[in-house]
């Protein structure tokens, strides 16, 4: 638990207490388990928090969302599994503890309520199979039934069964991406269990909707260009779409966009850029029917088409007031820029050629949000106003505002005096200026030398 503790940020550290408090209060079991506890336990970076409860999880979800202010963005019926974004960026998924079992490969599976042993083995890899308890009773206790732990200890990719890939073909997919991400190796029978996969073609048997999914688990990935270059290297594209099987596929722009991500930081307050960059990157040399084409491969949502199709004509308008001249402080350009979208600031930084609108986004991410981050709680209640009251939102606006524009710049460093070496002549001595050597045109106007002596 400490280890867990230290590895979250307070925003998560909020998140994770929320849903131990409802699952307390429902009587249920919650375990926090996948991406969350492999990050963890392999010293990566927490990106998002998997909680699997041994009970109802849509109702769980409910109940925290309106406990906490959460929002859910995302529901799948069947598995009982629910998607949620919380304050500050976090985002997690809870799902229901559960075995699936699978008429034919890449098919819709039958899921059965299970016990949380159950629950792991059932998963892709090992190294996703470890979970923590967070009840009462057993709090920290950790349950690691396929010995996932020492995969990562060793840093392989182990499938946790023999027919993990034949079940969910997708997971051909997320073995590649799982492989660029960490570095780790494939162990040798997970290997022939994937070539095996791979030549009965059960890639064509992917559902497009886990299509979409797995693309836009791909868009968050620190190194999108390089899985997508091995995506392409193992001839996987096309089951996106043909026109990705070619020149069409730009890993250089891709690589461009994922290092303007890196601009903005995860999980500080700034709304997640999304797959709507990433999908414009990616389809940036297609024909529209071709567009068209994929949005029917990854039967893609309308707000999620939008998201993508109309984020040129979002970032164009964002764009416009960043150009304005009333931006005359930076308390002026944090105003405009805190309550914009991650995507349209994202895109700016990829597609604008407009240096001030560069300049701002920049000067934004990098100095005025740090700043107005430092303005804390015991702050506004020091000036006079109570969290949760009307007059605290308006007094911290103006503490921030206040900070932002009396903000001090660096002092540069005093200017450093270059002494210069003494001349071939004799050295330098006690009253007898450095370089003051047997040069004798050194020291006259213009650099000239003395008579009868010719330059060198």
């Amino acid at each position: 638990m400490f280890m867990l503790e230290s590895h979250l940020n307070a925003d998560q550290n909020r998140a994770v207490a929320e849903f131990q408090a409802a699952a307390s209060h429902a009587n249920v079991n919650l375990f926090l388990a996948g991406g969350a506890m492999r990050d963890m336990l392999g010293g990566f970076p927490l990106r998002d928090l998997d909680f699997v409860v041994e009970g109802n999880a849509l109702k769980l979800a409910k109940a925290v969302a309106e406990k906490s202010g959460a929002r859910i963005l995302s529901v799948d019926e069947n598995r009982r599994v629910a998607d949620l974004l919380f304050p500050g960026a976090v985002t997690a998924e809870v799902g229901m503890s559960r075995t699936e079992k699978y008429a034919k490969p890449g098919g819709k599976p039958q899921v059965t309520p299970a016990f949380i042993q159950d629950d792991l083995r059932r998963r892709d890899l090992t190294i996703n199979a470890v979970a923590l308890s967070l009840n009462r009773g057993s709090k920290g206790l950790l349950i690691d039934p396929t010995n996932g732990l020492a995969d990562l200890t060793a840093r392989e990719l182990r499938a946790t069964h023999s027919y993990a890939f034949y079940e969910d073909p997708s997971r051909l997919l997320r073995l590649i991406r799982f492989r660029v991400r960490f570095g780790f190796a494939v162990e040798e029978r997970t290997q022939r269990q994937y070539e095996n996969a791979r030549g009965a073609e059960l890639e064509k048997l992917i559902a497009g909707r886990t299509l979409y999914e797995e693309l836009r688990n791909i868009a968050e990935e620190p190194n999108a260009g390089e899985i997508m270059h091995e995506l392409e290297q193992a001839h996987l594209l096309p089951i996106f779409s043909a026109a990705l099987d070619g020149a069409k596929l730009s890993v250089p722009a891709i690589v461009k966009l994922e290092k303007l991500r890196k601009l903005l930081p995860a999980s500080n307050g700034i709304r997640p850029p999304g797959v709507g960059p990433f999908l414009f990157v990616l389809t940036e040399k297609m024909s529209v029917r071709e567009r068209a084409d994929l949005i029917r491969t990854l039967e893609m949502h309308k707000a999620e088409v939008e998201l993508w199709q109309k984020l040129e004509v979002r970032a164009k308008k964002l764009e416009h007031a960043l150009k304005s001249p009333r931006l005359k402080q930076p308390s002026h350009v944090y105003q405009v820029l805190v309550k914009a979208p991650g995507d349209e600031l994202l895109f700016l930084l990829y597609r604008s050629q407009q240096r001030t609108v560069q300049d701002r986004i920049r000067n934004y991410l990098q100095k005025y949000y740090p700043t107005a981050q430092e303005v804390t709680d015991a702050d506004v209640e020091k000036a006079g106003a109570k969290p949760g009251t009307p007059k605290y939102h308006k007094l911290k606006e103006e503490l921030i505002i206040a900070r932002l524009n009396t903000r001090k710049k660096p002092v540069p460093p005093p200017p450093v005096e270059v002494v210069a070496p003494p001349g071939p002549g004799r050295p330098a001595g006690p009253g007898r200026p450095p370089g003051a050597g047997g040069n004798a045109g050194a020291g006259r106007p213009g650099g000239q030398t003395a008579p009868g002596r010719k330059a060198s």
